[in-house]
């Protein structure tokens, strides 16, 4: 048995925390706020800030983890590189999680280093310097912190007039002490896709799950579905691209690397996650033999994956809260559940937000199945849960 630390316990936190207890191993999960949906299922929890670096040591001490696991950027990655000298195995590595915590290091190593085919890019830290490089850029542009998640602080701007209001935004949205912004030219893209990569111990070759179509408002992921339709050329550009990048971070784990592909079929590298990608809970609908969670704990342990193959074809859309509560929220499950090859995930977040991203329903079929008419069914139920729409816009 091995003693994991998770940081984060969120919902895709909580998914792993599950299959590492299917497994017999012992969690302690840990996040700034208590009862977040991983510690309901977890042995222990800790509740703290883990940009507080000297708290995160004394939790470290306190429990002597084989395993760190972390589960959102916002740590103190720093101080993993400490813990893996010690011998403790972080995941991916110290070195990824400290690459990815912000979007300029994993930027500038796809792009300068690696040469992947990104958007163009400037970085700012003050209005003059982001005004400049919106000049250079032209609209419209696109808007985020270095440092945030679910979409936190990213916007579209389409003239002059937004941009003091999208830079205001982008660093009110960061997390962390960052507090500078990256602005990108925007891709007349035709899809986004993710493709979920599995780096994997002992020398093992890197294994890719069938690519995930995904379209995401704000930043913020609302619908997933796999197949994702895409030419064997385009897959191979993707694969060759998602294998470069996370040799470079090393480690061991499950990757969600960030795609568009344009009208013309070109592939361009957007983004990467060194752990489980929420478009990747389509496969909590059995759509891959293996959940993405399934897969991130056997990458984590060292143990074998035989094989990743489609095993039906699947979709999935977020339900999201339509108020504010500090209770727990009514959920609707009867119109969802009277429709076979459909699932619901609620995450137990303790509160509700606006808009807030409160549990999942799944729906799947056979491989041949029409994915569009899948997509259509999980976005009307995911509706019924709690009355809004996967698309509603209700955090601003």
């Amino acid at each position: 048995m091995k003693k994991i630390l998770l940081l984060g316990s969120g919902e895709l936190g909580k998914e792993f925390v599950i299959a590492a207890k299917r497994a017999g191993q012992y969690v302690i999960a840990c996040d700034r706020y208590n009862d977040a949906p991983a510690m309901q299922v977890a042995d222990e929890r800790e509740v703290f800030s883990m940009l507080d670096g000297d708290a995160l040591e004394a939790v470290v001490r306190k429990h002597q983890p084989d395993i760190i696991v972390p589960e959102i950027e916002a740590i103190r990655t720093e101080r993993l590189f400490k813990f893996e000298e010690e011998g403790i195995q972080v995941t991916p590595s110290a070195r990824a999680v400290n690459y990815t915590m912000n979007r300029r290091a994993i930027r500038d190593l796809a792009s300068r280093e690696l040469g992947l085919r990104t958007a163009k890019y400037f970085y700012a830290k003050t209005f003059e310097e982001f005004k400049k490089a919106a000049d250079e850029i032209g609209f419209p542009c696109v808007v985020k912190p270095l440092m945030s998640s679910s979409g936190h602080g990213q916007s579209y701007v389409h003239n002059d007039d937004e941009l003091e209001q999208a830079f205001k935004e982008a660093m009110e949205g960061s997390r962390g002490d960052v507090k500078e912004v990256i602005i990108e030219e925007f891709i007349d893209f035709d899809s986004e896709f993710t493709l979920l990569t599995v780096t994997q111990q002992h020398g093992w070759p890197t294994i890719f799950c069938p690519p995930i179509g995904h379209v995401q408002k704000g930043g913020d992921y609302r619908e997933s579905w796999q197949p994702y339709k895409i030419s064997d050329e385009a897959l191979k550009q993707a694969q060759m691209m998602a294998d470069k990048v996370t040799k470079a971070l090393t480690g061991a784990g499950i990757w969600g690397v960030e795609f568009f592909l344009t009208k013309q079929g070109e592939v361009i590298f957007s983004e990467l996650s060194p752990r489980p990608h929420d478009t990747g809970m389509v496969t909590l609908g059995h759509t891959t033999n293996l959940s993405e969670f399934e897969l991130h704990f056997r990458a984590v342990m060292g143990l074998p994956i035989a094989g990743i193959h489609l095993e039906h074809a699947g979709a999935s859309a977020v339900v999201l809260s339509p108020k504010e509560s500090s209770e727990p929220l009514e959920y609707n499950f009867t119109d969802a559940l009277n429709e076979d090859r459909t699932r619901v995930r609620i995450f137990g977040k303790p509160e509700a937000h606006k808009g807030r991203r409160m549990g999942v329903v799944l729906c799947y079929g056979e491989v041949g199945d029409d994915v569009n008419a899948l997509r259509d069914k999980a976005k009307r139920l995911a509706k019924t849960v709690l009355g809004t729409e996967p698309y509603a816009d209700l955090r601003h």
